[in-house]
Formats: structure tokens, C-alpha cells, sequence
């Protein structure tokens, strides 16, 4: 059992089970907001709770294992690893509007993206919702810093891990010491269109952010086996239906690759596509891997996509990569320990 999976109510129910006094749980609850990862950092507990909290539970915020900071550009990237052994990653961001953090859902993954960093790695499993929040809260906590956004984009595709990322994000919400709201929260999939749709019913003001990467099937099947299943037209399909239930837009992420996404064609059938959708469209010349072989689009070439599809009515932006000096930006994160 670990504490940190619990939410509020979860938690009451359980310490008075152990301890009658109410406010327990409540200080329980808050030192894993806080991002303790045992009982003996709870130093307003009583020392003999702490030892029968002890022995009936584990508090389940992942160990830091290993932090890399960029020369280029600030962001950290943390490695921390689980009470099983599993090893993920998670990296902090700063940008004009504060402190973002990207989080793990899985330890490992199984869609097998030709240019992800993780494929060869191979899949694990799922990561609890408390693994999941403790990334947030031990980042916090080491860097001393106030966290105001959250994306779910690292290692691992968080509809394989549906129910515990949805309760990992309500307990964001919950915790007073994070307290970062729904809207502050992007999800980021590779396309299992019925996490989407599921998505779509949770009346949640949550960002969705869907990897797209292609243009027709034939290029996205290559670069990503889940297309064999979900097609562009069906997860173009799904993406409008979320769309239309929730009134907020899509966010599309396109990683572009020298010689295989990146023509002039390419823009204009994407554009064709995405025209009439409430969609955004986030351009990222593709990072470098070791085992994927993939070069990043030249820089003209960049901006030649962007503008058509801009002039073919789609909204976009060339996004700005950081920590690719210590592969934690998009698709470089694995799960390896570090210890520098």
C-alpha cells in the first residue's frame, strides 16, 4: 500500500484505523504534498506513529536517483526511481509564465514511436497516481520551487494508464501544497482515441495535447505503430468530437524529421486536413536519439511549414526545445539513471 495514492477522503478513512485523532490524516496528507518520501521526514508525527505507519505502509514518492541541469537553458531533469526498482524520468521547466513540470506515466512504453528515446527500453508497467504526483512534489521539493503547470508528456502514453493519471491529476488539484488547477493540466497522447473519448465525458478543463507527426497514414504508420489501429481519419474524427463536447481545442504535436515529414506537400495535406478543426499545431524540429538516426528539418525548411500551414488557416508555432543538451527534451527521456 502507498499512502500517496490516496486522496483526502481515502486518507481519513484509513488513519482512523490507526490513529483516532482527526487531524493525522491531514498531516499526513500534507507532508506527501510536501514531497516526503518516509515517515521519519514527517517531524510533527509522534515518533512511535511514524513506526506503526511504518510497518503497515510505504509512503511512495519515488527516490531521486540523479538531477542534470542544462548549460543552454536552466531546465532540470530529474531521474527517480521507484519502491519496486523502475527507473523514469521527469523535467523542470521554466518559462515566462513559471515553473512547469513534465511527468512520467509508465515505466517504459509500449507504442513503440520510431524517433522516442524510450523504445528501446522496452515497457515496465503503469506508475501508481502517487508515483505520478510524487515526480511533482519531489521536484518541488529539492528545487525549492512553486510549480504552476504540469504535462504529462514524458515516458510512457498516459490513456495505457487512464484511471491512475486521472486521479493523479485530482489529487494535483487536491493537494493544498501544489493546488495546480485542472486547467493547468495537459495530457499528452500518442492517439488511443477512446482515452480521448473517455476524456471528452470526464467535464474536466483539462489540455489535451495528441502526437500527430504525419500527415497521411503511410508516414505515420511508419513512425508510429499505434496508426495501424487508430488511422489519421479516426483520430481526426475522435479529436473533433472532443472538440465539440468540451469547446476547448486540440493541441498538435508535429516533431519534424529531414527528409520524411517535412515537405511542402507534407504542410499543405496537413493543412487540408486541420483546417475547420479547433486545433493548434506545436512544430518541433525532431531531437536527436541515439538509436532512432533521425535528423532535425534545416531551419529554412521549418519555417517554410509554418507558414503554409498558417496561410492554410491553421494556427502554429514553432516551439521552443529545452534541455536537449541533457536529452530531456520531447522524445529524448528513457529510463536510465544518472548520477551526475
Amino acid at each position: 500500500m502507498q499512502l500517496a495514492d490516496m486522496d483526502r477522503l481515502e486518507m481519513n478513512e484509513w488513519l482512523a484505523g490507526i490513529d483516532p485523532a482527526a487531524y493525522r490524516a491531514a498531516q499526513v496528507f500534507r507532508w506527501i504534498g510536501r514531497g516526503a518520501a518516509c515517515f521519519d521526514d514527517m517531524t510533527d508525527l509522534p515518533r512511535e506513529l511514524r513506526a506503526r505507519l511504518a510497518s503497515r505502509a510505504a509512503v511512495g514518492i519515488p527516490e531521486v536517483v540523479g538531477r542534470l541541469c542544462s548549460a543552454r537553458d536552466g531546465t532540470v531533469k530529474y531521474v527517480l526511481k521507484t519502491a519496486d526498482g523502475n527507473v523514469v524520468e521527469s523535467v523542470l521547466m521554466e518559462y515566462r509564465h513559471g515553473f512547469s513540470v513534465c511527468v512520467s506515466s509508465q515505466a517504459g512504453c509500449r507504442m513503440g514511436c520510431a524517433f522516442c528515446a524510450s523504445r528501446p527500453q522496452g515497457f515496465a508497467r503503469s506508475l501508481s497516481p502517487g508515483e505520478m504526483f510524487g515526480q511533482v512534489a519531489a521536484v518541488s521539493r529539492r528545487e525549492k520551487k512553486s510549480v504552476g503547470h504540469v504535462v504529462v508528456m514524458g515516458i510512457g502514453e498516459p490513456f495505457d494508464n487512464y484511471d491512475g493519471t486521472l486521479k493523479f491529476v485530482r489529487l494535483l488539484h487536491e493537494h493544498e501544497e501544489t493546488n495546480i488547477g485542472y486547467r493547468k493540466v495537459t495530457i499528452s497522447t500518442s492517439g488511443i482515441l477512446p482515452g480521448i473519448l473517455r476524456l471528452s465525458e470526464e467535464g474536466l478543463p483539462i489540455g489535451l495535447s495528441v502526437s500527430l507527426h504525419a500527415s497521411n497514414d503511410a508516414v505515420r504508420e511508419r513512425l508510429m505503430p499505434v496508426n495501424r489501429k487508430y488511422s489519421i481519419d479516426k483520430l481526426l474524427e475522435g479529436c473533433k468530437i472532443y472538440t465539440d463536447r468540451t469547446k476547448r481545442r486540440v493541441t498538435f504535436e508535429y516533431a519534424l524529421i529531414a527528409g520524411v515529414n517535412d515537405a511542402p506537400g507534407d504542410a499543405r495535406e496537413l493543412a487540408r486536413r486541420l483546417r475547420h478543426m479547433l486545433c493548434h499545431v506545436n512544430l518541433i524540429p525532431v531531437n536527436r536519439t541515439e538509436d532512432s538516426g533521425f535528423r532535425p528539418s534545416p531551419k529554412e525548411r521549418v519555417r517554410r511549414f509554418a507558414e503554409l500551414l498558417s496561410g492554410g488557416g491553421v494556427q502554429t508555432t514553432v516551439r521552443r526545445e529545452l534541455g536537449s543538451d541533457i536529452a530531456a527534451a520531447c522524445g529524448q527521456l528513457r529510463n536510465t539513471v544518472v548520477t551526475q
